[in-house]
């Protein structure tokens, strides 16, 4: 898949890791990242995950929570064992993981950074997170996405 390559996509195929790649055309215009996706693959949106940096105690911390929803600071605060979080800079963010607003993945971050992912994870037998660039969306099994980014999972969507 030409031009499609990220380091979510290499970390991916390096582990061998079975997902799906799925690509749309990407509307700058829409107001959101998640929700266009879900529209544009025709999928449930509660399976479509957003990856948010915050961060907890000054330490960049990722949070991963359905699109349907919203990140709570104060639960993902007490998840990677801090106080207090806020949203981090955007700067900070891209810097950080090696990708722009809107495509942030979870998988194959510049800086390997904490990751809590919400609960509901387990819910589905897949799901979709960033595949590293705004249109391309990864498919996978809520257990690989555990286990690559080595997060914690717990109720952090509001």
């Amino acid at each position: 898949m030409a031009g499609k390559g990220t380091p979510a996509t290499a970390l991916l195929a390096k582990r061998k890791t079975v997902h799906e790649l799925h690509t749309y055309d990407h509307d700058p215009k829409h107001e959101s990242y998640g929700t266009e996706a879900a529209e544009a693959l025709g999928v449930e949106p509660a399976r479509v995950f957003k990856t948010l940096v915050a961060d907890v105690d000054g330490k960049l911390t990722v949070g991963v929570v359905p699109v349907t929803g919203q990140l709570d600071l104060k639960a993902l605060a007490a998840a990677a064992g801090g106080k207090r979080a806020r949203m981090a800079d955007a700067g900070a963010a891209q810097r950080a993981t090696g990708y722009v607003l809107g495509g942030i993945s979870p998988l194959g971050q510049r800086s390997r950074l904490p990751v809590v992912i919400d609960s509901s994870v387990r819910d589905f037998q897949t799901v979709f997170c960033s595949g590293g660039r705004r249109g391309l969306e990864l498919e996978l099994a809520p257990a690989d996405l555990i286990e690559l980014t080595s997060a914690t999972v717990a109720p952090i969507g509001a």
